[in-house]
């Protein structure tokens, strides 16, 4: 740190800087009371409302009477250190942001605690203003009392996270929210690609109007035109009446296209001309009906690749994609797991009145190195298994372990059951026609070379399936 006659004049910059219109509240930890008062009084001029307290175990006493949104603490400490601390704070309040201070020999032990959940970490010596912009950036992930910045931040409500990956990516979603250009999400599956899409709708001029959500991949080719632009009685068997599409449904508001990497290309050209149009027309009529309609689209795929390999129309990407967002896997933002496992527990605790209060540390740091194939889905499916089976107040790591263990191999990755099912389709069709490549491939609706491939990717040969003279 600088000494105190150098930040001293820096104070009058730095408070000037700060516009608060509430005292935000930060507890100080630390056993070395010159560093408290240090600390206390640049905090204090940039507008925070500041307690100190020199031991981990005075702070929690004042944690029920001075509410902070912040808690800033020495990693080393005598009797409780600041990792004991955060674990503490944690279990009582999880949304509680804690910025741990350290000094460089214990830097390893910082990296592992953000790992962990802590929010940031502060070598010593640090400067004024590296420290308050690590304050300003912790503050923002408490709301404060302020009912301004609590309707501010509505849109982003059932989103939990205090990664700092996923601020980045929620700072640029809000200011790409009040546009209204056509978003695509880029993500893996399972990592909450429509809530992302529902806070966007939430944040933009559109909000109090119709949002609307449909998955591509889950409608099959001959209803997907029927479900986006309705249809008329008569249009086709079945069709007893008016169908309003999901464009018209939405009119006004928001469209989110979920997995549209899966959309069938021959759909594709009519998707494009309704965008470029600004309208649909219902399967079965002559009559073309304008939509205002923002699209927000999402996919776990490579579409540059997908074009590449013309699955995809690139004039139908360059409409959709004006602005992508890059929704990380859970993986990659490890911080966000204990406020994510506390919120499914306290879910899984209403659903079944049970009054499991937390986790183990072991059982925690089971989850937090866990790799998460299947992202926040999984996690909340181990969650749930946890809960369910667990006989404690208190979820224990073989819960855990046996969670992730039963969902690992129970349920395979996308692309393994894909190549799964193609392969044994190709078997059985060979099977049937005792090896007719020529036939197969007409049952398949495949030319003769394509299918070749699939057997060849499949170690597959005709010749296996034919009958001995």
């Amino acid at each position: 740190m600088k000494s105190s006659e150098q930040s001293g004049s820096n104070l009058d910059q730095e408070k000037t800087t700060q516009k608060k219109t509430a005292q935000e509240k930060i507890l100080i930890v630390d056993d070395d009371p010159s560093l408290l008062r240090l600390l206390g009084i640049r905090l204090s001029a940039a507008g925070y409302l500041v307690e100190s307290a020199v031991s981990a175990k005075i702070a929690l006493g004042m944690l029920k009477s001075f509410h902070p949104q912040l808690v800033i603490s020495d990693l080393r400490m005598e009797g409780m250190d600041g990792m004991a601390l955060f674990e503490q704070i944690r279990q009582k309040s999880p949304n509680l942001p804690v910025i741990i201070m350290t000094a460089h020999g214990t830097i390893p032990d910082a990296i592992n605690a953000t790992k962990q959940g802590v929010f940031s970490f502060l070598t010593k010596p640090f400067e004024s203003q590296q420290l308050l912009e690590t304050v300003e950036k912790a503050i923002q992930l408490q709301p404060s009392s302020s009912s301004n910045k609590d309707q501010q931040d509505l849109w982003r409500t059932n989103i939990i996270s205090r990664s700092a990956i996923m601020e980045s990516l929620l700072q640029q979603t809000k200011q790409v929210a009040l546009s209204d250009f056509s978003l695509l999400i880029h993500s893996e599956s399972g990592t909450g690609k429509e809530l992302l899409a529902k806070a966007i709708h939430q944040a933009s001029r559109r909000a109090k109007k119709p949002f609307t959500a449909i998955n591509c991949a889950a409608i099959p080719e001959q209803l997907l035109e029927s479900e986006l632009f309705g249809h008329v009685k008569g249009a086709f068997t079945g069709a007893e009446k008016n169908h309003q599409g999901l464009f018209q449904a939405s009119n006004g508001g928001t469209l989110f296209l979920d997995e549209v990497g899966d959309m069938p290309m021959s759909f594709q050209v009519k998707l494009l001309r309704a965008l470029q149009e600004k309208e649909v027309r219902p399967v079965g009529s002559t009559q073309a009906v304008k939509v205002d309609v923002r699209i927000i689209s999402a996919t776990h795929k490579n579409l540059q690749e997908a074009i590449k390999e013309k699955t995809f129309r690139e004039d139908l990407y360059y409409r959709l994609n004006v602005v992508e967002l890059e929704l990380p896997p859970l993986a990659e933002r490890r911080e966000d797991i204990p406020l994510l496992a506390q919120h499914f527990l306290n879910y899984s605790n209403h659903q079944t009145s049970l009054d499991i209060n937390g986790f183990s540390q072991e059982a925690m740091e089971i989850l937090i190195a866990a790799p998460w194939p299947g992202n926040i889905r999984q996690l909340q499916n181990v969650v749930e298994q946890s809960v369910a089976l667990s006989r404690e107040n208190i979820i224990a790591a073989s819960l855990v372990k046996n969670a992730l263990r039963d969902e690992s191999s129970s349920l395979p990755s996308f692309q393994q059951a894909k190549d799964e099912f193609e392969r044994d389709y190709l078997a059985k069709l060979l099977k049937l026609t005792a090896g007719n490549v020529s036939q197969a491939a007409r049952i398949a609706q495949r030319n003769r070379t394509e299918f070749y491939k699939l057997l060849n990717r499949h170690h597959l040969t005709a010749e296996a399936f034919r009958e001995n003279d």
